[in-house]
């Protein structure tokens, strides 16, 4: 995996763990064992749901814990005047007319319906240390690229709000 990451996305994955082994699994248990007494399994719906769920959080536990262990923890600093991580940066599509805005965060926090790009993505490979005027080709494979313009760049700090992906 060698996802890149934060302490704080380190610190965050195992907050989740910790609230899904001690909260989540007992409650799970608990709706397993409560609709295995409604009698017959085969065609019980409630013991099926229950089960998948319980299934879902071990396997939502294991691959954070895999997350944690191949991880690549990486700064959140970067220099005043240029991009970084947890930057929101407002850029010109000369090709399309058009400013977009989007926040460059780590893979585990991408989600690009919500204007949060990763690092790793091409827009966020390219965007990554460069400066308010600077025009940054974009190379999305090997037929096709195009330029951008950074307009502005906006210093945010991580306040934790940005949701870890599902998976």
């Amino acid at each position: 995996m060698f996802d890149k990451v934060t302490e704080k996305d380190i610190k965050k994955m195992k907050d989740e763990i910790e609230h899904r082994k001690l909260v989540v699994r007992k409650e799970a248990i608990r709706d397993v064992q409560e609709a295995r007494a409604h009698g017959d399994l085969s065609e019980n719906f409630e013991y099926k749901a229950a089960k998948q769920f319980k299934n879902q959080n071990e396997s939502r536990i294991r691959y954070l814990e895999k997350m944690i262990r191949t991880a690549q923890v990486i700064p959140e600093d970067s220099n005043d005047d240029e991009v970084g991580l947890n930057d929101q940066v407002t850029i010109y599509v000369p090709e399309d007319d058009e400013e977009e805005v989007y926040k460059i965060v780590t893979t585990v926090r991408a989600n690009s319906t919500q204007g949060r790009i990763s690092i790793d993505s091409p827009l966020g490979k390219a965007l990554l240390h460069h400066k308010v005027g600077d025009t940054v080709r974009i190379k999305i494979n090997e037929n096709f690229e195009y330029d951008i313009i950074i307009r502005k760049i906006d210093k945010l700090k991580d306040d934790g709000t940005d949701e870890l992906r599902k998976f």
